[in-house]
C-alpha cells in the first residue's frame, strides 16, 4: 500500500477523511501544512504516490494503476472518503472517481484536466539526476548546485523536498526510471469514459493555463455536478501560491 501520514481530527467528528494525492515530483510531505489545517473535525491522509516519497517501487504509472493504489489506501481508511488530487494526482483521482465512484463521496481537482499534455517534464528528471551529490550535506548546498540546472527558486525548492540528504550518500526518492519511461502516461490521459455524479469542484489557478474553457465541456460530461473556482494570483502549485485561500476554499465546499 501506499505510504500514508494521517492527520488526526482536532475535534473529532462523524465527517469522512479527506485524502490528498499530490502532484507529479512531489509527496504527501509537501501538503503537511495544508493537511493539519484541513483537520479541524475530521482526519485528513497526504500520501506519497508510487514511485515517490517512501512509497513502493512500481514498474508503472499509469492512472488505472495510481488510481487502484488511491482505492486501496480509501478502502483500508473504512471504504469512503473525500479525495483531494493535484495535477497528476488529480488525474489519479478523476480516473478513480469515474471507475470506482462509490469511494468518494466528494472531489476536488487542483489545476488539472482530464485531458492530455503536449509538455514533457522528462527536462526536469534530467536536471535533478545531473545534481552532484557527492559530499552534499546542506539543502542549501544542494540548492545552491541545482542553480545551474534549474534557474527558477520555487521549482528548486519544490524538487529539493524529494531529496534526503540523511540517506548515506543522499539520494532522491523518486523513481526517475519508471517516470522517465512512463511520462507519457503521465502528462497523458488514458481516455476513460464514465460519469461521477457526486459533487466535484475544478479548482485553478489565475495564472495557470492547465485547465481551458474549452476543457469544460469534456469535463461537465464526466463529472455533471462540476463547480469551477479560480484563485487570483496563483499558478499551477496553485496551493503553494495562496495556500490560505486554497484552504478555505475547499474547506467551504467540503463542508457544503
Amino acid at each position: 500500500m501506499l505510504a500514508l501520514t494521517r492527520h488526526p481530527a482536532a475535534t473529532p467528528s462523524d465527517q469522512l477523511p479527506l485524502v490528498i494525492a499530490h502532484g507529479l515530483f512531489g509527496s504527501g510531505r509537501n501538503w503537511g501544512v495544508i493537511a493539519r489545517r484541513l483537520a479541524e473535525a475530521r482526519d485528513v491522509v497526504t500520501v506519497d504516490m508510487r514511485n515517490h516519497g517512501t512509497s513502493p517501487r512500481q514498474p508503472t504509472q499509469s492512472y488505472p494503476d495510481m488510481a487502484g493504489d488511491l482505492a486501496e489506501v480509501i478502502r483500508f481508511l473504512g471504504g469512503k472518503a473525500d479525495l483531494l488530487g493535484h495535477s497528476m494526482g488529480g488525474k489519479a483521482a478523476m480516473q478513480l472517481a469515474l471507475t470506482e465512484g462509490a469511494l468518494l463521496r466528494r472531489l476536488v481537482v487542483a489545476d488539472i484536466a482530464p485531458v492530455a499534455y503536449a509538455h514533457d517534464q522528462s527536462p526536469h528528471i534530467h536536471a535533478m539526476r545531473s545534481l552532484d551529490l557527492s559530499g552534499l550535506t546542506t539543502r542549501g548546498e544542494a540548492d545552491r548546485r541545482l542553480t545551474a540546472f534549474i534557474p527558477d527558486p520555487g521549482l528548486r525548492a519544490f524538487f529539493l523536498q524529494s531529496l534526503d540528504l540523511k540517506a548515506a550518500p543522499p539520494q532522491w526518492r523518486l523513481n526517475f526510471d519508471v517516470l522517465e519511461a512512463e511520462m507519457p502516461k503521465i502528462v497523458g490521459w488514458p481516455g476513460t469514459e464514465g460519469r461521477f455524479d457526486g459533487p466535484a469542484l475544478f479548482l485553478t489557478g489565475s495564472e495557470s493555463h492547465y485547465v481551458l474553457p474549452e476543457h469544460r465541456e469534456m469535463i461537465r460530461v464526466l463529472f455533471p455536478k462540476a463547480r469551477f473556482a479560480k484563485l487570483p494570483g496563483a499558478g499551477h502549485w496553485l496551493h503553494a501560491d495562496r495556500p490560505r485561500e486554497f484552504e478555505e476554499t475547499v474547506r467551504v465546499f467540503l463542508n457544503a
